[in-house]
């Protein structure tokens, strides 16, 4: 994206915006601005690392772990998702 991205997160009890920085997962976004969100393979394949978006959109480079369900309900891999919208808002569970 060509324009400044915002992302929220929300882990933990805790409520960080940040700015996207391009080429970075939400993962990487996420320990950037100094969470320790849940990830094990960063592959794309266990789930570990699964959160929801709940406003905005993320499209995922890889997705070997979640159903297309559960894609359609805002579920993402943030070791592989990519904001796809100016504003993205991700919360782990």
């Amino acid at each position: 994206m060509s324009e400044d991205v915002e992302v929220t997160i929300r882990l933990g009890g805790r409520t960080i915006t940040t700015a996207y920085r391009r080429g970075a997962t939400l993962l990487q976004t996420a320990r950037s601005a100094g969470l320790r969100p849940p990830s094990s393979c960063e592959t794309g394949s266990c789930a570990t690392c699964m959160a929801q978006i709940v406003r905005g959109r993320a499209e995922m480079r890889n997705n070997d772990a979640l159903t297309l369900d559960e894609v359609a309900e805002g579920w993402v891999l943030t070791c592989q998702a990519e904001p796809a919208t100016p504003t993205v808002e991700v919360v782990y569970e």
